[in-house]
């Protein structure tokens, strides 16, 4: 058996990691400037994240969610804190496909309705009903299309009324920044319309903070800048630092009742080991605060680089646009400088370093990027 086919992979095997660093099979080192898709928040390696998934697997590493794991409990307490959500419900699952699968579905059963309003360019995962309210008509097959999605332009809010009149609508869903569509924020005062309105026509809120969350933006959630409190917020990705673990953050409005939803592998021990040793790092090394000191000090720097045409996010999220298509830059960047970045369509570079990096790792990518440019 081979594997199916269905990536573009550099020949590079990674063998080791440590902090914001990789070290490939024949010994060279890069500086990871993309985390594996944001996955990476807390470094590579953590020890701290490593003790800790170590004693889980010393002491019991499965079971189902039919008998008590406290683990659990502590990870949505210490959720609630560090996201100031301690009034919400955590659903816990394996993915941030997954987290928004779960999400519509709780909007369809709260609301009793069926239609999704998505935004154009928006990138919520590739299974059923996520991959529906993808914006990328390449990655659904005919059985995604026969969900109810309809796409609006991002921060139109006369086309967002437009739709939730027509009454059928059961979720607005919005990602904090659109990554895959290019590093895009939704203004502070649409999301202010988006709950006005939700509220008005009877709609769940769903922020999908599955990239932008967990710290990397500068605060714990990148829809935080603004005063608004979705219905749904989904998670993934940094949440468990490479260990599979997603989750829905569940208004109290929203009534769990036995078989509504459910997981085999949701919420297991060493998940959830991973998940509280990524807040318990988060919280002792200050790592909200240095994505956004550390991301206000790269962006800054970039804006000082010739031949970008834009620099756009906030914190450790960020989009490098160029007038030109990116694939021959970023190639030289990882064979030449050593540094791994991420790609959002022909012309964005997109930045999703590890939270921990520093200064002079900022001002590596920097000289790096302004070499490769010159060249």
């Amino acid at each position: 058996m081979k594997l199916f086919d269905v990536y573009n992979i550099y020949n590079i095997e990674p063998e080791t990691g440590e902090g914001a660093y990789i070290f490939d099979t024949n010994k060279n080192k890069y500086l990871d400037f993309y985390g594996g898709h944001a996955v990476i928040s807390i470094g590579h390696s953590h020890p701290y994240y490593i003790q800790k998934l170590k004693e889980q697997l010393d002491k019991i590493g499965f079971y189902s969610n039919s008998i008590i794991n406290r683990l659990q409990d502590t990870l949505a307490e210490k959720l609630g804190i560090i996201s100031g959500y301690t009034d919400y419900n955590l659903f816990l699952c394996n993915s941030g496909a997954e987290a928004n699968e779960n999400a519509i579905k709780l909007a369809s059963f709260q609301t009793g309705k069926s239609r999704i309003i998505a935004f154009e360019k928006g990138f919520h995962g590739r299974t059923s009903a996520a991959v529906a309210v993808t914006d990328t008509p390449a990655i659904q097959a005919p059985v995604n299309k026969l969900h109810k999605v309809d796409f609006v332009r991002l921060n139109d809010t006369n086309a967002l009324e437009n739709q939730l009149k027509k009454g059928d609508v059961c979720a607005v869903i919005i990602e904090g920044i659109q990554g895959i569509g290019g590093i895009i924020e939704p203004t502070l005062g649409f999301l202010n319309e988006i709950q006005t309105l939700c509220i008005q026509y009877g709609a769940a809120f769903v922020a999908d903070e599955i990239q932008s969350g967990y710290g990397r933006c500068g605060k714990f959630f990148a829809h935080n800048y603004s005063n608004v409190k979705p219905d749904l917020i989904t998670i993934a990705k940094g949440m468990g630092n490479g260990f599979p673990v997603g989750g829905v953050l569940v208004s109290p409005e929203f009534q769990a009742r036995k078989g509504l939803l459910g997981t085999t592998f949701g919420g297991n021990y060493l998940a959830c080991a991973a998940a509280i040793a990524v807040i318990d790092v988060i919280q002792n090394e200050n790592l909200v605060e240095n994505a956004q000191n550390v991301g206000n000090y790269l962006i800054d720097s970039l804006k000082n680089i010739n031949g970008i045409k834009e620099v756009r996010g906030k914190g450790l999220m960020i989009g490098l646009e160029f007038p030109f298509e990116i694939s021959n830059l970023r190639k030289k960047l990882l064979f030449d400088y050593k540094v791994f970045t991420g790609v959002s369509g022909k012309n964005v570079i997109r930045l999703l370093p590890p939270l921990v990096i520093n200064k002079e790792q900022a001002d590596f990518f920097v000289n790096a990027l302004k070499m490769a440019l010159a060249e």
